[in-house]
């Protein structure tokens, strides 16, 4: 085998179909960095030419050229037209991405001055989804697992060359369905933006006309109330009604719409402050219902204070207007996890059966008739949109007739660096 030096390298090809070895020179960047198209003697590329039409652009990340000759050759035997570079050090590396659009590299594990695996994080700085084999020598079972764990598609030991043609196939499948995946989400993101939009301007627009139906059909319960038939005025009775639950079914679907559109203010917020402004706030319900609030010391997390508000005063509302018998007892607690906190607030209310597990978060999705309970069902709706943009999740555990327990979780920005 032919080592390169810093300074100068000799390209080895396969020079005829026996496998007999041909030396060109091939010139070398300053410090290592080989840039230079390596390309397989055209006499051998004749003898397969049913098979190449399956065209690969790659990158090797290879200081041996015989091992980076014979790891081409088995592409090509395998149907593979390829088309490809060789990087020596990560500038030479990171320069080559920038510049082309590969489908694979193929990374020995040690090289003399990086890591092959150093070039998994490099893509990620760039922002770049292409997949790595790693291509080594000698790999312990130990590190090919932390290998893959770190970001690596896959690794091919050297003297196992069979492997990688279905190693690279399989790696260029997972790379379509992760890019038809994000073109999903972002067809959805957009589809999803767009009917923000439209329930927010229908919303908006539907304001006014309906403050009027509503004032003139309140004005006519005043004036013509006992002056009429008994059935005029259980139609007038009607009208209004259904005008005041219309307006505020609008003002809530402008209320879930405003959550989607506004930016989210990120900042140091200490929670328990949080939790103070949502008890001022539920300052009547709590005296109304004789609620008792327990919680724990919280932390001080990023998040959007303001937002935060809404969603334990939604959570602990609920828990004071969903309750049985006895007085209202609501405990909000935390749990410090790796990356993420998690919150729980526990009420012993009526509870939720488990098949509404999925119902509770839908917006305007009621389980209990208006005559049991007033609201139009968007509380929660409103704390899952606020929750999972924060990047968190919200579930809830609970048993009918022995209380709930919601949880949701916000990143621990502080300890996901460490």
């Amino acid at each position: 085998m032919t080592t390169l030096s810093p300074y100068t390298s000799r390209a080895i090809m396969v020079g005829s179909a026996n496998g007999e070895l041909r030396e060109l020179e091939w010139p070398n960047q300053m410090g290592g960095a080989v840039t230079t198209t390596l390309v397989a003697d055209e006499n051998l590329a004749t003898q397969i030419p049913d098979q190449s039409h399956i065209k690969l652009r790659v990158l090797l990340v290879e200081d041996e050229l015989a091992d980076a000759e014979l790891t081409l050759r088995a592409l090509r035997q395998a149907g593979f037209a390829v088309i490809e570079d060789v990087a020596q050090t990560a500038k030479a590396f990171t320069e080559l991405v920038r510049k082309n659009s590969y489908d694979v590299i193929l990374a020995d594990y040690k090289l003399p001055n990086w890591n092959g695996m150093e070039s998994v994080e490099l893509l990620r700085r760039e922002q770049l989804d292409i997949p790595v084999i790693l291509v080594s020598g000698a790999l312990g079972e130990l590190t090919a697992v932390e290998c893959i764990k770190q970001g690596a598609a896959d690794y091919v030991l050297k003297d196992h060359l069979a492997r990688l043609p279905g190693s690279v196939r399989r790696a260029m499948r997972e790379k379509d369905l992760r890019q038809e995946n994000k073109q999903g989400h972002e067809d959805l993101a957009r589809s999803n933006q767009d009917l923000e939009q439209f329930a927010y301007v229908a919303s908006h627009d539907l304001q006014e006309p309906l403050r009027m139906v509503a004032i003139y059909t309140q004005l006519l319960a005043e004036r013509y109330r006992g002056k009429l038939d008994g059935d005029a005025d259980k139609y007038i009775h009607y009208a209004v009604d259904g005008a005041l639950r219309m307006q505020k079914l609008v003002q809530d679907l402008l209320t879930f719409s405003r959550v989607g559109r506004q930016q989210l203010s990120l900042q140091s917020t200490d929670c328990n402050l949080v939790l103070q402004t949502a008890l001022t706030n539920l300052e009547a319900a709590i005296q109304d219902s004789h609620a008792v609030v327990e919680h724990a010391e919280l932390p001080v997390v990023t998040a959007d204070g303001s937002q935060l508000v809404q969603v334990l005063q939604n959570l602990i509302g609920n828990a004071i207007k969903f309750r049985g018998s006895e007085a209202p007892l609501v405990r909000v607690s935390i749990e410090a996890q790796t990356k993420e906190w998690i919150f729980s607030v526990a009420d012993n209310g009526i509870g939720i059966a488990a098949e509404y597990a999925e119902d509770v978060f839908v917006i305007f999705r009621r389980l209990h008739t208006r005559a049991e309970y007033v609201g139009n069902g968007i509380g929660l709706s409103i704390c899952k949109k606020i929750i999972e943009q924060h990047g968190g999740r919200i579930w809830f555990e609970s048993e009918p007739g022995h209380g709930s327990t919601f949880r949701f979780t916000l990143p621990n920005k502080v300890n996901a660096k460490s």
